[in-house]
């Protein structure tokens, strides 16, 4: 399915360097805030997922142990989290929270970003943080409520190393991603692991082949949601059946059925998950997965609660890189045997030059 978002990846474009100028510090500083004035005893977190809902496995997984662990640090109430089964759930979700008594209150994803400003508007007291949206809805560079913390991640640069990676190990010389919907937090995973595969064609003199995202287009793959279901399963069959022999889904718990695919296929075909390290959080795909590119959702979340608690919020954007740690590639795990030591030494080299700046990594959130 296509969903045209030029409008939008024009808008963060235009956020870029301010974001970057803003947020790429590793904590919050003090700003005082909506909590200033209660103790931490008597602060309400609270959480609204995305349509993935909370046992994803993934992002709105991760989110949630971020507020239940800063809840815990913090000794306050316990954290109130209302999981969405459908976009039409979010704006009566929010106001159930915010009728709840809620402090502060996390959204989960792009999708989210509407709801959570019109809230966030009407209930100028209250604080709202918002995972991987900079809800910036008229393009000006600045986050529309100054009672929105945004949450964000440059993960280009670490699906830069993963692309890297997947077109090293790939025996088939095709590798290939599809996603939920091509919206920018999801396609950023794509392009930059496209980047990865053309850096090292041209290191290598090599041609492997990506499908599944054209870059030139800024079109691709994707299901239509992210929901893990048989339209998940045809479309990575769909690139399967091209010989690829590496997959990247990038879309919550899609990347389930893509591993129904994968053995259906019957030949070796590596899996990279998404956001979290897959290996660690879901043992039924462990020895499909070759690296996961992972987003600090769960460290960023626990950090923006714990600093609301305190009364120190922040509404500076926070944006996830390789070199504050926000993103990364996980572990090779069970796939380390089959990595050759001098990839493994290149993929190093590609970080540390990621992050002294050599290399640029193009995405929405690179200015």
């Amino acid at each position: 399915m296509k969903t045209t978002k030029k409008a939008v990846i024009s808008g963060f474009a235009m956020i870029g360097a301010a974001v970057l100028l803003a947020g790429c510090g590793a904590a919050p500083e003090s700003a005082g805030g909506a909590s200033a004035g209660a103790g931490a005893s008597d602060y309400l977190p609270c959480m609204v997922s995305d349509a993935g809902g909370f046992d994803d496995k993934s992002f709105n997984q991760l989110g949630k142990e971020g507020v239940d662990a800063a809840a815990a640090e913090l000794g306050s109430k316990t954290p109130i989290e209302v999981q969405s089964q459908a976009e039409t759930d979010y704006a009566s979700n929010l106001q159930n929270l915010v009728d709840q008594g809620c402090n502060t209150i996390v959204t989960v994803g792009f999708l989210l970003a509407p709801a959570a400003l019109e809230s966030a508007t009407a209930n100028p007291d209250l604080e709202y943080v918002s995972i991987d949206d900079t809800v910036d809805s008229d393009f000006d560079g600045q986050t529309d409520a100054p009672n929105i913390k945004p949450i964000i991640f440059d993960t280009a640069q670490a699906a830069y190393l993963a692309g890297y990676l997947a077109a090293g190990t790939s025996k088939t010389g095709v590798v290939g991603t599809f996603g939920g919907l091509n919206i920018p937090t999801v396609s950023i995973f794509m392009d930059g692991f496209a980047q990865g595969v053309e850096k090292y064609n041209t290191d290598n003199g090599t041609s492997v082949r990506l499908v599944g995202w054209d870059r030139a287009a800024q079109d691709g793959s994707f299901t239509g949601g992210f929901e893990a279901n048989d339209t998940a399963r045809q479309t990575a069959q769909a690139l399967i059946d091209q010989n690829v022999d590496v997959l990247l889904p990038v879309g919550g718990p899609i990347y389930q059925s893509a591993a129904v695919a994968i053995r259906d296929a019957g030949r070796e075909i590596a899996l990279v998950g998404v956001d979290a390290d897959v290996y660690e959080t879901d043992e039924s795909v462990k020895d499909l997965l070759l690296t996961s590119i992972r987003k600090g959702i769960d460290v960023g979340t626990k950090d923006a609660i714990v600093a609301a608690g305190n009364g120190e919020f922040d509404a500076a954007p926070f944006i996830g890189t390789l070199e504050n740690e926000g993103v990364g590639l996980a572990p090779y795990h069970d796939w380390s045997d089959r990595v050759p030591a001098e990839l493994t030494s290149k993929i190093d080299e590609l970080k540390a030059q990621i992050v002294d700046g050599s290399i640029t990594v193009e995405s929405y959130l690179a200015g």
